[in-house]
């Protein structure tokens, strides 16, 4: 798992935890649930989860993806059920970026 990738999401988790209410929070952990029937989040927040997340990995690898595709999240198997699938995603993104930036 690429660290750089992981530090990006944790990151975006923290700015999002800061800005929910009291008592709402997403786990910085491999297997937390985000988006789904076991998510906590509510669909205004998990936007704004996307869009730091985009944020953080744009700046950390100097690119330009974008990761919000609303087939995404009626797919059985999400890449936004969990931190770890969410994670596994990015890095299959970036692959594929840059195999076709070469």
């Amino acid at each position: 798992m690429d660290e750089r990738i992981l530090k990006a999401v944790y990151h975006a988790i923290d700015e999002l935890n800061a800005q929910l209410p009291p008592g709402v929070s997403v786990e910085k952990a491999l297997d937390a649930p985000l988006y789904g029937a076991t998510g906590k989040l509510e669909s205004l927040d998990f936007v704004t989860l996307v869009m730091e997340v985009e944020e953080k990995i744009n700046a950390e690898f100097d690119t330009d993806i974008t990761i919000a595709d609303e087939h995404l999240l009626s797919k059985q198997d999400s890449p936004f059920s969990s931190v770890r699938t969410l994670i596994e995603y990015l890095e299959k993104l970036l692959k594929d970026q840059s195999t076709s930036a070469s």
